[in-house]
């Protein structure tokens, strides 16, 4: 399928999303939000695609979040501002479960939505350039994409209220210091770095991926000793695949397991 402010690619078994609107440091209108959730939902249903990594076009901005422009001009129209998909801003903010590893290569400003989106990922890659923050407070708006509900639950609590109540945007390396990103790199090595990244994940089975993946995720809502009892699906799934016998099969022959991610 072919979108017109996303380009979505695929090689090998790593899938690139690219959020294709430079012009406008790839900010976030409803439209594009609709084409995120069409380009999530298709890898999340490719059986082919086990890693993505979602980064904006140009040097310039990862995104600057919430088209307001877009919004100024359709202000008088509530269907045109109207998301409608499940997965809220972005495709991905709300009601959007994926059990495969996304990574963030962020090539510029990731601020307010474009931040939040960016959180949603599980691996965040940083230009040395870029900047991150939650200005919204400095345009009458909030982070309600999920960014005051994650950021907090990422950082910490204080860290999270500086840059949430300040409405300031902070470095890469400031944001490396307090953990919001995993790395940061030059602007020439952020995709080749989070191909490493991504590569790195592709070693591992893609069934004990999404299963820790899950595991974490829906984890974190639970006491740590329901969250060791409970049976999520993706484990389910793990135990009884042809990888689990593949695994220490390879392992006692010296030989690079063949996953088949089934």
């Amino acid at each position: 399928m072919s979108y017109k402010y996303v380009l979505y690619e695929k090689k090998g078994r790593i899938a690139y999303v690219t959020i294709n609107r430079p012009e406008v440091m790839n900010s976030i209108s409803p439209p594009v939000s609709e084409e995120l959730w069409a380009v999530w939902s298709e890898f999340k249903n490719d059986p082919e695609a086990w890693v993505a990594i979602l980064t904006g076009a140009g040097e310039r901005a990862f995104s600057a979040g919430n088209d307001l422009k877009y919004q100024a001009e359709h202000a008088a129209d509530a269907a045109a501002m109207t998301i409608k998909n499940p997965g809220g801003f972005g495709g991905t903010t709300a009601n959007f479960e994926c059990n495969k590893p996304i990574i963030a290569a962020v090539n510029g400003f990731a601020m307010g939505g474009g931040l939040e989106i960016a959180l949603v990922c599980d691996i965040i890659i940083a230009a040395d350039h870029a900047r991150l923050g939650l200005p919204e407070p400095k345009v009458g708006l909030f982070a309600a994409a999920g960014g005051v509900h994650r950021l907090p639950r990422m950082i910490g609590l204080k860290q999270a209220m500086g840059m949430i109540l300040t409405a300031k945007p902070i470095s890469a390396q400031e944001a490396y210091r307090i953990g919001l990103v995993n790395e940061v790199v030059p602007l020439k090595d952020l995709m080749t770095t989070a191909e490493r990244w991504a590569n790195d994940i592709l070693q591992c089975s893609p069934l004990s991926i999404r299963a820790s993946k899950e595991s974490v995720m829906k984890g974190l809502e639970m006491h740590v000793l329901d969250a060791m009892k409970a049976e999520f699906p993706a484990a389910m799934a793990l135990w009884t695949s042809e990888d689990l016998i593949e695994g220490p099969l390879a392992f006692a022959q010296k030989r690079p397991p063949q996953w088949k991610g089934r």
